[in-house]
């Protein structure tokens, strides 16, 4: 579908039975966008956000890190436990990366934790443990792509320069009737256009960085997906969705595709309250993160326990699904007992593989839904 900023001249007919509303052209509203968004945000917007209130880059690049795909209250319990553990890059840099991955433990989108880690690591080595303030510069870093760069070029060091975040773009759509999913590259260029065009010229540092935190914060709190708080908007009269009553279809959806559904066999093998945990490979889902052994069918998996001293004898748990962005895991669990005592047992443990009570979950980093198996198990592990 092509993009389209600017609203057609005459009066625009919505799909459904609301009357058709002359939009006011683009060009009335953008001159006067950054003021008007200016003036909300340093009104209503949000200013007591952990992350906020500093120009510690450090503390900037880690909240901006995760906040992607992430709501701000999820967010923040596990970035007080990461300020608490790693108080600057540097020591986020010397710290081994299974120490940052349990502690990402849950929050998801774990190739951004190892991206985080090679990222501290990289600002260490080559900017002496300083976080470079150009956006090209810090575009170049892993992890930290163009609108994320931006932000904390913004907020750390008052940089003049745009962000494109899933928030900013639902904005964009709606205010300025942008068509066409925002994914899409075609589309996503006009809107980079359309965002460069925006941003205040002649803007202090201060009201550079309050318009930044503005566009997230209209888009968090008032423009959000499904129900919009359009009375409350500062551009309710001039938005292109608002008038025609499109909130619902702005910005264009991810066009529809079938989600492939992969399945695995989980073994989780224990002895006692201690069950073991093999250490999955640095990429792939779940990357570098510990988790139960696993295997392609059910005979596979009693191979597997045989392999770790067990009769290969597997009994059936209650299955589980869990959704990823573009597939649906199904998961059949089988258990292997041993009795053993632990003792024995932890001679088999090597970099890949650990005896772990399930008490001690977190001093793993361990996927949510095998954590969800294992504590649903905990009063039998015993």
């Amino acid at each position: 579908m092509p993009s389209r900023l600017t609203p057609n001249s005459g009066p625009r007919s919505a799909p459904s039975a609301a009357p058709a509303v002359s939009a006011v052209p683009a060009s009335a509203l953008t001159s006067r966008f950054a003021a008007r968004l200016i003036a909300w945000q340093r009104k209503h917007g949000r200013h007591d956000l952990p992350w906020q209130n500093t120009r510690n880059a450090y503390r900037i690049w880690l909240s901006e890190i995760m906040l992607q795909q992430t709501q701000v209250s999820t967010v923040i319990p596990y970035y007080a436990k990461f300020l608490a553990r790693f108080p600057d890059v540097a020591a986020l840099a010397a710290a081994p990366v299974d120490d940052v991955m349990a502690l990402w433990a849950g929050l998801g989108y774990y190739t951004r934790a190892r991206n985080l880690h090679r990222c501290a690591q990289a600002v260490v080595e080559r900017h002496g443990g300083a976080f470079p303030a150009s956006v090209d510069e810090l575009a170049e870093l892993p992890g930290i792509g163009r609108s994320t760069a931006a932000a904390i070029a913004s907020f750390a060091f008052g940089a003049h320069a745009t962000i494109l975040d899933g928030n900013v773009k639902r904005v964009l759509a709606r205010v300025f009737g942008v068509e066409g999913f925002p994914g899409e590259k075609k589309v996503e260029n006009a809107m980079w256009t359309l965002a460069e065009s925006l941003l205040p010229s002649n803007a202090s540092d201060d009201e550079v960085s309050a318009y930044t935190q503005g566009l997230m914060d209209l888009g968090a709190t008032l423009c959000v997906r499904g129900k919009p708080d359009c009375l409350r908007c500062p551009f309710a009269a001039d938005c292109v969705a608002n008038l025609t009553g499109r909130q619902r279809e702005l910005p264009t959806a991810r066009p529809k595709k079938a989600v492939p559904t992969r399945r695995t066999w989980m073994l989780v093998l224990r002895d006692g309250d201690a069950v073991m945990l093999e250490k999955r490979p640095p990429s792939g889902i779940w990357g570098g993160l510990w988790s139960l052994p696993e295997a392609a069918d059910e005979a596979a998996l009693a191979v597997r326990a045989r392999e770790f001293g067990g009769d290969g004898a597997v009994s059936p748990l209650a299955p589980l699904t869990h959704v990823f962005t573009h597939f649906k895991l199904e998961i059949e669990p089988r258990l292997a007992e041993f009795d053993r005592g632990v003792g024995a047992l932890a001679a088999l443990r090597d970099a890949d593989t650990a005896w772990v009570s399930v008490s001690d979950l977190d001093s793993f980093g361990v996927p949510a839904p095998v954590r969800k198996l294992l504590e649903s198990l905990q009063g039998s592990l015993i």
